[in-house]
């Protein structure tokens, strides 16, 4: 990961934040320290950094949209699934979460799928979601600016950190689902 954006700057950061949000695990935790890195270490500007982080999300939210609108995830059985429990992303206020869903590791990358599905409007859709993205893309590329020489040690950290999360929300929303059934 951090070769592509060493070889390509805000061009590889870009190509490694479409896939995060249309929802293929790549861990937009550590492509942001790194660039905040490559920041510190005058190899790309932070406007560039934090405009081609939220870019590639931004595309990356919209295919993952109408991924969840063509209904093709229902068909398949272990996607409906997964299409079901995402819809408890959006509760009541669908674009509030949507936004608020941005701000979370894991549910920021699923939660274009059920917006989709449930064909929010795409216009108040890529306006939140441009807005979540950015503050995500921006508090780590400061963080990894910040931490400079160490990133290492916080990309680390961070990561785990991240997947701590990542489980205790899945752990979380395995339990709202027994419950509910």
């Amino acid at each position: 990961m951090t070769a592509l954006i060493t070889q390509f700057g805000p061009f590889g950061v870009f190509l490694l934040m479409v896939p995060e949000s249309a929802c293929i695990p790549v861990p937009s935790e550590v492509t942001l320290l790194f660039s905040g890195f490559a920041v510190s270490q005058g190899w790309m500007s932070l406007p560039l950094a934090i405009g081609a982080a939220t870019a590639g999300n931004v595309l990356g939210s919209l295919i993952a949209y109408a991924l969840g609108a063509t209904g093709l995830l229902q068909r398949v059985p272990l996607a409906a699934g997964a299409v079901q429990r995402s819809e408890n992303l959006l509760g009541e206020r669908p674009l509030r979460s949507v936004f608020a869903a941005r701000l979370l590791p894991l549910a920021r990358t699923f939660v274009s799928l059920p917006a989709g599905s449930r064909r929010l409007p795409l216009g108040p859709f890529t306006a939140l979601t441009t807005a979540g993205c950015a503050i995500w893309a921006t508090a780590f590329v400061l963080l990894g600016l910040a931490s400079g020489s160490a990133y290492g040690a916080v990309g680390s950290t961070a990561g785990k950190v991240g997947l701590g999360v990542a489980a205790a929300l899945v752990a979380l929303a395995v339990i709202r689902a027994r419950r509910r059934s």
